[in-house]
């Protein structure tokens, strides 16, 4: 099996702080991988780390066989970025957007017309593309990231908290474009506070307090545990190991106040 990403005993501290505490996975190549944590867990520490943005204060690992230690600018090429503050410029358009974004990626001219189109069905942009980006709802602004994090056709997308904040049809629409990338062979790693998009993940990875805390399928996690619910799964992991204690599900507490 060949992995896009694969890491081992890695850690990230910070003076005293330890934010990643020896975490190790891999992730298949074309799989959707789910990175569930609390605010504060370690993963967009980790994701920095895999970016090649920041350097770890040990371990090793690579992405799409390139090493983070040493191959972190290659990294950078290769691989699509998105967060849920993705960096557009609102007074342009949307084409103005990715024609911006396939410049910086380095889109011969003569490919760029093509890619563009190829952007605008994916993301369902079509009939939109002069439409000034500072005045699109806050779905139509991720569709719009994703597609320039597209442009230059990586192997692996990066994707941290991309839906926070969003409506729940436009992350219907962003969750069936990442299926549809995964389909075609392109590897995903997503963190989501929704439990509903982790279940639909390929993978699941749960960290939490810069430790792995479980790793498998949503299938393998749920038998495991006696569970229907990911949410609840995770939910008692986080009560096992933390002083933090939830009284019961939303179901339970409308119960209870009825």
């Amino acid at each position: 099996m060949e992995f896009a990403i694969e890491i081992q005993d890695l850690k990230k501290q910070f003076g005293d702080f330890v934010a990643v505490d020896g975490i190790s996975f891999s992730i298949p190549k074309g799989k959707i991988f789910g990175f569930l944590g609390p605010n504060g867990s370690g993963k967009s520490t980790t994701i920095r780390m895999l970016c090649g943005v920041l350097r770890p204060t040990s371990g090793k690992g690579t992405v799409l066989g390139l090493d983070i230690l040493q191959d972190a600018e290659r990294i950078k090429q290769n691989i699509g970025y998105m967060s849920q503050k993705f960096g557009l410029y609102e007074d342009l358009t949307i084409l103005e957007n990715l024609q911006f974004f396939a410049a910086i990626y380095g889109i011969p001219k003569k490919q760029l017309s093509h890619r563009i189109d190829e952007i605008l069905d994916l993301c369902a942009l079509r009939g939109r593309e002069n439409a000034i980006v500072g005045i699109l709802s806050g779905g139509w602004k991720q569709r719009v990231a994703l597609g320039c994090s597209l442009l230059h056709r990586p192997a692996l997308l990066i994707l941290d908290e991309p839906t926070a904040g969003v409506d729940p049809v436009s992350r219907r629409v962003f969750w069936e474009v990442i299926h549809t990338l995964s389909q075609e062979g392109i590897t995903i790693l997503v963190t989501t506070h929704y439990m509903d998009e982790a279940e639909s993940c390929d993978l699941l990875g749960f960290i939490y307090r810069g430790k792995i805390i479980t790793l498998g399928t949503v299938k393998e996690i749920m038998e495991e545990n006696d569970s229907k619910s990911i949410e609840d799964i995770f939910i008692s992991y986080v009560e096992k190991i933390s002083d933090i204690k939830v009284r019961g599900s939303f179901k339970d507490m409308k119960d209870h106040m009825e």
